[in-house]
């Protein structure tokens, strides 16, 4: 099996989901709008500049969906892709995934940003395979907490191997595709690291080692 292996925001995505999330439950009046945005926009800059916690940002972004309905979760999710997701699919992203699907590879998103907010962003895409940071859920509501190891930067590389060791793969052959510097710890793993519309950071890493240098979004 060849692994063809996708970080979602800012590589397939035009945009960052988990940031357009908090943009839409504000506008829905989930939270509490100026705070929220606030915050929402110095987590994003804590990301940028690879100082993010993790822990922190994910709990900010889960406590929304702590007590409500999975029905009334999915019906916002639904008009969040409508609103928020459909606008930012690159069509040259999902052209990319395509060309590994007609070659035979096992397709997968692993992005830090937690599942609740990518399952149907991946469905979209036609990705079965998504490792993302798993929200809490107890008694079949989510609970604001983490589940687990989130997963970014040395906790994809974690969350991976794992996957690795439960179906007997490798990463022989491997593809990895990637915007963010947080990502060089997977994009040194893989056989094949291919840096997409990249940060400063990761442009400069990958011309000093040779790494292709794409974009999705020209």
């Amino acid at each position: 099996m060849t692994l063809a292996i996708f970080d979602l925001d800012n590589t397939l995505l035009g945009g960052d989901s988990d940031h357009s999330w908090g943009e839409f439950i504000a506008e829905l009046g989930m939270v509490n709008g100026a705070d929220y945005r606030a915050k929402n926009d110095a987590f994003y800059a804590d990301y940028c500049r690879g100082a993010l916690d993790i822990y922190a940002y994910q709990r900010f972004v889960l406590a929304p969906l702590a007590g409500y309905p999975m029905g009334e979760l999915a019906r916002w999710h639904a008009e969040f892709m409508r609103e928020k997701i459909e606008p930012i699919i690159l069509p040259k992203a999902q052209a990319l995934v395509d060309s590994h699907r007609a070659q035979g590879h096992h397709l997968m998103i692993i992005t830090a940003t937690n599942s609740f907010i990518t399952a149907p962003i991946a469905k979209r895409f036609g990705i079965d395979t998504l490792l993302a940071t798993e929200p809490e859920l107890r008694n079949g509501m989510y609970t604001g907490d983490v589940a687990g190891v989130p997963c970014y930067r040395e906790g994809k590389v974690e969350r991976l191997n794992a996957w690795l060791a439960q179906h007997h793969e490798s990463l022989r052959g491997s593809f990895f595709y990637s915007d963010s510097h947080n990502d060089l710890p997977l994009l040194q793993r893989v056989d094949n690291p291919v840096a997409v519309d990249p940060d400063e950071q990761l442009q400069a890493f990958a011309e000093q080692n040779g790494w292709p240098v794409v974009s999705l979004r020209a």
